[in-house]
């Protein structure tokens, strides 16, 4: 099972992240508190790879069990 891009996105609003621009299929969102940005890769509905999931996460300093 995979995580889609739109799920991904959904727990990052959560979390006090907001979409700052789009690049091409990226759209990079941001964090004022955390002063960092990250991209996350829209490709239609195609699924995120688990690690590729995992390590959005992780730069976003968001626990996998919070969600």
């Amino acid at each position: 099972m995979g995580y889609n891009a739109k799920e991904i996105i959904k727990v990052l609003e959560e979390n006090g992240w907001y979409l700052d621009r789009i690049k091409g299929s990226h759209h990079i969102y941001k964090n004022d508190l955390l002063k960092k940005s990250v991209p996350i890769p829209i490709h239609g509905n195609r699924d995120l790879g688990k690690g590729l999931f995992y390590k959005i996460l992780k730069a976003c300093n968001i626990d996998k069990d919070d969600l």
